[in-house]
């Protein structure tokens, strides 16, 4: 049996990425939710990190609209996301340094621009754009790229430390 603390911890943590991605959506790519996921998993590891992100999706649809597109995106780049994270948390025993918020940092910025590459293949494929739109959808994508990026690089190279410790915190009570 499952005590409380372990589904009311990603049932939370869901809530807030849904009411972090309610405020931000209308910012073409400024976001926190990879941020946020990556600190989650780092702290509370794969499963907690699985049942967060799954919640979110399905939650993130009720409520911005069901898009088969955004759907299949969401399911492959955040389970992704929350697998190299949270074996990279295991792999290193959920410690934190610098050097390590350093290559957590990189790797974000890494899986962020397969996150904008994915949906670039994902939607034309699904819709079946012809070569040209194919070309000019990739070309607008670069103008959410960019920003989504240096967001991501942004926050966390802020933000994960204070929320490892907050987290870590929680994770101990």
């Amino acid at each position: 049996m499952k005590s409380a603390k372990e589904i009311i911890i990603p049932a939370v943590f869901t809530a807030m990425l849904i009411g972090v991605q309610f405020v931000l959506s209308g910012l073409a790519g400024v976001e926190l939710i990879s941020v946020l996921l990556l600190s989650f998993t780092y702290v509370f590891g794969l499963k907690q990190g699985f049942i967060a992100v799954n919640a979110f999706i399905i939650v993130r649809n009720l409520i911005f609209g069901f898009f088969l597109d955004v759907f299949i995106l969401y399911v492959i780049y955040y389970n992704l996301f929350v697998l190299v994270f949270g074996l990279i948390s295991k792999a290193l025993n959920r410690e934190y340094s610098i050097k390590i918020h350093i290559c957590l940092t990189v790797i974000a910025v890494i899986l962020t621009s397969g996150f904008t590459l994915l949906s670039d293949v994902i939607t034309p494929l699904l819709y079946s754009y012809s070569a040209s739109a194919t070309k000019v959808y990739f070309l607008a994508s670069l103008s959410v790229m960019i920003p989504h990026i240096i967001c991501v690089l942004a926050t966390v190279s802020a933000l994960f430390y204070p929320l490892y410790k907050v987290l870590i915190s929680v994770k101990t009570q």
